[in-house]
């Protein structure tokens, strides 16, 4: 289920995917992401990338209220500050979804499912 915004004009949907898409597809332009990593819980201490086709997987989208809230499972490049790549996915993945949808981002949580080495 979707959030509906009603304005002069008619009634706006926007979707759980769209939401999620949006936050994917910001949140792999940050520096030190290698990409999004599946949701699931990793048991065999494996993570798995997921393409830019699959943007979406990689997000939790839930919406409460007028709130909505997103988290993010990522793998970073090995040698970057974690600290750091998490707060500025924060930052971008909230401020370009607020102005993309209108819509209040309450949290933003990244999931550090994994590091890679890059070549």
């Amino acid at each position: 289920m979707g959030k509906e915004i009603a304005n002069s004009l008619g009634l706006i949907d926007i979707s759980e995917e769209v939401i999620a898409t949006i936050a994917g597809a910001v949140a792999v332009e940050c520096y030190g992401l290698v990409g999004m990593a599946s949701t699931r819980r990793i048991t065999d201490g494996v993570a798995e990338i997921l393409g830019r086709e699959n943007l979406a997987r990689g997000v939790v989208v839930s919406l409460q209220e007028n709130e909505v809230v997103i988290d993010l499972y990522i793998i970073v490049g090995y040698g970057v500050r974690i600290s750091e790549v998490a707060a500025n996915v924060m930052e971008r993945v909230r401020y370009t979804t607020e102005n993309l949808t209108g819509l209040k981002v309450s949290q933003v949580n990244v999931n550090i499912q994994g590091v890679r080495v890059l070549d």
